[in-house]
């Protein structure tokens, strides 16, 4: 420009600024970001925050680790034995004929080819695919009589985590973040682990934060290479000219949210640079299973092939509820399958690879989180969509189709009644027909073991009072509390 040309005036847009800088968005984010200045405002604080809150009820219970098993696990092969099933091995009792509902062809009944053994002092019945986790069995809580409304696997995947069938309702993490905020600032309330590289079905539709605000979502973390990717700027730049462009960087994101009162997107937004520029030594260091000690590396099972996904998952899962995450949601995969406990054929077979990758690293969560004093203060959820009818399908190696009218979940740690065995399925394992546990109530039990009260915990959506439990009235499972 010669001397001679006419000053423009400064018309730098926010777009303008991250396409300039070189040092990423992350990095621009930092110094300025990390005032708290923006998260503290008024209208954020309000309604828009994640700040920690004391919950209702006084309970010892600080964060929520869910294992979830996409695809349906046997109920009648794993925690609820039916001798029924080898007594009429083959057979379509009538009761059932008229009542089964199936996704493809149903044979007669098939008895299960695993054996159960009692375990502990409660004397709990659970199968041998199962060993490490039978040696918690008194600190786990079994329901054999949970049911759910939904036959097919996408829309009973929402139910189970949204209490919703359709696509848009925030996740059961987010109502539990929503409801207690976090008690870390440097790592997300709300964490998702699932398997590197592959796929888990409905993604990050799992996770959620639906018409809740954006502030409640859960951010996936990778288990594998760098947290998030590009979290570090590829270029470092001396302190000086860094502090400028993040001090810029916060005005224009602050002019920009202003002039546009009643978007909740853009204060999650500038709530997600600020994390993510706390983040960059907070999310690195929290995931370092490398800092473990090798017996407690060898408990989980990182150095056997076959459970070392599912193991570096649990682990980190306990490092992070250390740090004070809120829930974490651990998912899982085995041989490609985006459904890999949906075992509609070679259930003898495929069964026990599931069992084999998760077995061992569960059982060594709930062992490493109760000697560490920590499994108080963290509730264990695991469980699937549905379960399995005690049928066979398919032909020389049949296996099982989706179950929805009586399957089992388990729960333990903080505030569960360990050893505890509620409700029961009929003699074939088809249908829950004592103390009937619905979706809804098992929200509510697990609300009700976090101090929250599930009639209480509303949002206001659209001019509606929603709730994670919908509108019908219902109430929590008195028995697995201790």
């Amino acid at each position: 420009m010669s001397s001679t040309e006419p000053l423009q005036p400064n018309r730098e847009t926010r777009r303008d600024f991250f396409s300039r800088v070189s040092d990423g968005l992350v990095g621009t984010a930092m110094a300025g970001l990390l005032s708290r200045d923006v998260f503290a405002s008024p209208a954020v604080r309000e309604t828009h925050d994640v700040i920690p809150r004391r919950p209702p009820i006084d309970v010892p219970t600080k964060a929520v680790i869910q294992l979830f098993m996409t695809g349906g696990p046997s109920q009648v092969d794993l925690f609820d034995p039916k001798p029924a099933l080898k007594k009429y091995a083959n057979h379509l009792p009538r009761e059932l004929l008229d009542s089964v509902e199936s996704v493809g062809d149903a044979h007669g009944l098939l008895p299960s080819p695993f054996e159960f053994r009692r375990h502990g002092a409660s004397g709990m019945e659970i199968s041998e695919l199962m060993p490490h986790l039978a040696e918690s069995a008194d600190d786990i809580a079994v329901i054999r009589s949970m049911f759910t409304t939904s036959f097919s696997h996408e829309s009973a995947v929402f139910l189970m985590h949204s209490g919703r069938t359709f696509t848009d309702g925030p996740s059961l993490g987010s109502w539990v973040v929503y409801g207690l905020g976090s008690d870390n600032e440097n790592l997300p309330a709300y964490v998702a682990l699932d398997d590197p590289g592959k796929q888990i079905l409905l993604g990050v539709q799992n996770w959620q934060s639906g018409w809740l605000p954006p502030v409640y979502q859960g951010t996936r973390l990778r288990t594998i290479g760098q947290p998030i990717i590009n979290l570090h700027p590829e270029n470092r730049f001396p302190g000086p000219v860094s502090r400028l462009s993040r001090d810029l960087l916060k005005r224009i994101a602050t002019a920009h949210r202003d002039e546009r009162p009643h978007q909740p997107d853009l204060d999650a937004r500038i709530a997600s640079y600020e994390l993510s520029a706390r983040m960059q030594l907070a999310a690195t260091d929290a995931l370092d299973i490398e800092k473990e000690s090798e017996r407690t590396r060898e408990l989980y099972g990182i150095n056997d092939k076959v459970t070392a996904s599912y193991a570096r998952r649990c682990l980190m899962a306990r490092r992070l509820i250390e740090r004070g995450v809120r829930i974490v949601q651990i998912y899982m995969n085995t041989d490609g399958s985006d459904n890999p406990w949906d075992h509609h054929g070679d259930l003898e077979g495929s069964l026990p690879k599931s069992c084999a990758a998760t077995d061992r690293p569960v059982g060594a969560l709930l062992k490493d989180l109760k000697q560490r004093g920590l499994l108080d203060s963290t509730l264990i959820v695991w469980g699937g969509e549905f379960g399995r009818l005690p049928l066979a399908q398919g032909g020389n190696r049949p296996g099982r189709d989706h179950g929805a009218n009586g399957f089992s979940v388990w729960l333990a740690g903080g505030g569960v009644k360990g050893g505890t065995v509620h409700g029961t399925t009929d003699e074939f394992g088809y249908e829950a027909v004592e103390n009937r546990v619905s979706v809804p109530m098992y929200h509510a039990t697990i609300l009700r073991l976090l101090g929250l009260d599930h009639e209480r915990l509303v949002y206001d959506h659209h001019g509606l009072d929603e709730r994670l439990t919908g509108v019908e009235p219902v109430d929590y499972v008195a028995d697995v509390i201790a």
